[in-house]
């Protein structure tokens, strides 16, 4: 599984699966072919939700943006956890 972690504090989120992790690849804007990390708020869930995100990942991004409305989260593939 890939691991989603809160860029700031490195606190894990959740786990993604590929299908998961593509969504955001394919919805979400990245500065590089190696980024790996993305600014979300509440905008961009409720654009992922009419991408067809699955209810699992609206869930991941929801907990991360909380009460402040926004979050900056990284992916990871190495993650044993």
């Amino acid at each position: 599984m890939i691991g989603l972690f809160d860029k700031r504090t490195d606190r894990k989120l959740g786990e993604l699966s590929e299908g998961e992790l593509q969504i955001l690849i394919d919805e979400l804007e990245e500065e590089d072919r190696h980024d790996r990390d993305y600014y979300i708020d509440a905008a961009t869930v409720d654009y992922l939700v009419t991408r067809k995100a699955t209810a699992h990942l609206i869930a991941l991004l929801r907990n991360a943006i909380g009460r402040t409305g926004n979050a900056d989260v990284r992916w990871d593939d190495s993650d044993s956890d």
